[in-house]
């Protein structure tokens, strides 16, 4: 009984120390310089113009999630799962999904996965670019914070990568509480495959 106790010691050690570094990153990424953004002209799953300044709502914060498109199984992974907190999001802050596919593309995805959130295609702007979701290599997923002040002038104030095992698709938290952990587990774009 002893060993199981220190065990549980030990665990609930480590999750203090995981809590303690996720603050320290937090802090980390509240020290990045913000940077004026461009009012960018996106496109609505229906086709219609709008600007970036009108995402916010009635909101001062907006966070904007980094979607690679319709191709990628992760981002859709990810995606799926904040349907689920959609509202509780929205309580807080404005919340936005952008896609590099064509309007289109992404009203008949977001349409055949049940998205419930807000999602603008970012096509033939140098938006995922300018804020650091583009390379040559491609398009990264994650997310943005943008902040609108007074004037309406837009500010970057953070980002965060998304990949498997980040905080932001707690699937993988509980997939690791599995005896083979996530091993070589990837998710589908159908749920059946």
């Amino acid at each position: 009984m002893d060993s199981i106790k220190q065990l549980e010691q030990e665990m609930e050690s480590k999750e203090k120390e995981l809590v303690s570094l996720k603050h320290e990153l937090a802090a980390l990424r509240k020290q990045l310089p913000l940077f004026t953004v461009e009012d960018y002209t996106l496109t609505s799953t229906e086709g219609e113009k709008l600007l970036l300044s009108e995402l916010f709502g009635d909101k001062s914060e907006l966070i904007v999630i980094h979607n690679m498109g319709k191709s990628c199984s992760y981002c859709t992974l990810w995606a799926d799962g904040f349907s689920g907190f959609t509202k509780h999001l929205e309580n807080k802050a404005a919340f936005v999904l952008t896609s590099p596919d064509d309007f289109q593309t992404l009203s008949d995805f977001s349409n055949e996965r049940g998205w419930a959130f807000k999602s603008v295609s970012t096509k033939g702007t140098t938006f995922k670019e300018d804020l650091g979701f583009k390379s040559k290599e491609g398009f990264w997923p994650g997310v943005s914070i943008l902040l609108k002040e007074e004037d309406g002038t837009i500010k970057h104030y953070t980002k965060a990568a998304f990949g498997p095992g980040d905080d932001y698709c707690s699937i993988w938290s509980l997939f690791e509480l599995l005896p083979e952990g996530s091993g070589s587990w990837g998710p589908k774009h159908k749920y059946e495959e």
